[in-house]
């Protein structure tokens, strides 16, 4: 495998989870966001992701190994009823005093927020680490005079 397929692989990676974190932003900047019917009630945006193998044998050879990358496939949209709740004083309320409210599970925005930032920074530093290993690999290249 070499440096370019490493650099790939963690593009990709932190490409994916910037996207996720994107798609959490939304969902919790909308999380209080009244609507008058259920219709135009915010729903949370889910990405979906899919392993692209860009080698699947093993080829000593010519230097070929497996490896995979992630792609964005979608960003979807929940199919969860917004939350119905009895308003009368509210602005947006129907003619029988409700408001609509996305359903979106704020805590566990806050951990899937917290589990794609901890994929980031792990992506982050295995470009770290390769940057260090050719920096090592120059260096033996200098020799002694």
């Amino acid at each position: 495998m070499s440096f370019t397929d490493i650099y790939s692989i963690a593009g990709s990676a932190m490409n994916a989870q910037s996207v996720r974190l994107n798609t959490v932003a939304s969902n919790l900047a909308n999380a209080d966001a009244v609507s008058a019917n259920a219709d135009d009630a915010y729903k949370a945006l889910k990405p979906v992701f899919a392993t692209v193998y860009n080698k699947t044998q093993l080829s000593v050879s010519d230097n070929a190994y497996p490896n995979a990358e992630v792609r964005i496939v979608d960003v979807v949209q929940s199919s969860k009823q917004a939350e119905k709740r009895f308003e009368p004083s509210n602005p947006l309320a129907n003619d029988e005093g409700y408001v609509y409210y996305p359903d979106i599970d704020v805590v566990a925005e806050m951990a899937d927020m917290m589990s794609a930032t901890r994929s980031f920074e792990t992506n982050v530093a295995v470009l770290g680490n390769v940057k260090s290993m050719q920096q090592g690999l120059l260096k033996l290249g200098q020799g002694r005079s």
